[in-house]
């Protein structure tokens, strides 16, 4: 069996403990969905929102779904000059027998602009 990274991202509709609960509930449930997955096969959850999201935390949510056993992190994302506002993103370490091509990441709301081609490096 291998550990594999699952990306996800969403957004909120404000910053609000609803607002993200709800967001982050969305995402997680989706994520499961799309990838089989069972709880007991999450190794771990880092979660990370942009600076303006603070009024809680996204793991909070994930303990909502009974995770509670699942090591569980959160963060603040850089504050890059025109990233996409309210943004909650996660990485799941998960124990599976999935290729990686077979892995599924999932990009909900506003943050499916983040899975477009990125633009070309400047010099």
């Amino acid at each position: 069996m291998m550990v594999r990274g699952i990306r996800g991202a969403t957004t909120a509709t404000e910053n609000s403990q609803r607002a993200i609960l709800a967001a982050t509930r969305e995402l997680l449930l989706e994520i499961v969905a799309r990838n089989g997955l069972t709880t007991d096969a999450i190794a771990s959850a880092y979660f990370t929102t942009t600076p303006d999201l603070n009024a809680e935390f996204p793991a909070v949510a994930a303990r909502q779904l009974g995770w509670h056993d699942v090591p569980l992190m959160c963060s603040h994302e850089m504050n890059v000059p025109g990233a996409l506002p309210r943004c909650i993103r996660v990485l799941l370490l998960v124990n599976t027998e999935k290729a990686q091509h077979e892995i599924a990441h999932v990009y909900l709301r506003e943050a499916v602009t983040l899975r477009a081609t990125p633009p070309p490096i400047e010099d």
